[in-house]
């Protein structure tokens, strides 16, 4: 595991490089995650077609793909603790003698597997993505197999309650048609991902909360980390 990790990250350190290089070559990894959350994404989306679709290997069909998930949520999961770690590591650097860069990689390494090794599974199964797939499957085998999703829930370790409502596809913000619908786990609530983003981040730049624009909802703080992408209700807007 530990090869596995040098070869994987550590390259990026390999050579003498001024910080400002290291930090334009982590850029790299950051488009990387982006490839990571995109290919999720669709691998969700093939879920859901299995999901909709009657067939005795479904099943075994949705657990290699659940496992194709967790295997992009534990690499996204390194690359967030990598950049961290190389982030400290080069803001202590920065006050120290010129000498200390030739240690910058050791100092990575170490921080980095210490860290690394303190990675859980439920920080995993917890990954944005991950609980908006299990969400948006068990969803999906309701419509199709009441039966067959209770199974999913128990498989994928699941609690979410799933209530049966009239589907609104405006969202709150904008007062327009949702492209990219986020759901909020803490009211439920829908907004545009766009839209919400934005508003997020200026409540961020204030230093404040921002409250669901939802009429009524007594959900007083938003924050990105509530918010999953409903594939389901995606899908369902792109049909109209």
């Amino acid at each position: 595991m530990k090869n596995l990790l040098n070869k994987r990250y550590f390259h990026v350190l390999d050579v003498n490089m001024s910080l400002s290089t290291v930090h334009s070559t982590l850029s790299s990894l950051k488009t990387c995650q982006t490839d990571i959350g995109t290919g999720m994404d669709i691998v969700t989306d093939v879920a859901l077609d299995v999901a909709e679709t009657a067939g005795s290997e479904n099943d075994a069909v949705l657990k290699k793909l659940e496992l194709m998930m967790l295997e992009c949520a534990k690499l996204d999961q390194e690359i967030n603790c990598f950049v961290d770690v190389v982030n400290c590591v080069t803001a202590e650097v920065r006050n120290q003698e010129p000498e200390a860069m030739f240690r910058l990689k050791s100092l990575v390494k170490d921080k980095f597997t210490e860290r690394h090794s303190r990675l859980s599974e439920g920080e995993i199964q917890n990954h944005g993505k991950m609980v908006s797939f299990k969400e948006n499957v068990t969803n999906a085998l309701k419509t199709v197999n009441p039966d067959a999703a209770e199974n999913m829930e128990e498989e994928l370790d699941e609690d979410i309650a799933v209530t049966q409502s009239e589907v609104n596809f405006t969202c709150p913000l904008t007062q327009v048609e949702m492209v990219n619908p986020m759901k909020n786990k803490k009211c439920n609530h829908h907004y545009d991902r766009d839209a919400i983003m934005g508003m997020i981040k200026a409540r961020q730049n204030q230093k404040k909360k921002l409250r669901c624009p939802v009429v009524g909802c007594g959900n007083t703080d938003v924050k990105q980390g509530d918010l999953i992408l409903d594939q389901i209700m995606k899908r369902q807007i792109q049909k109209r």
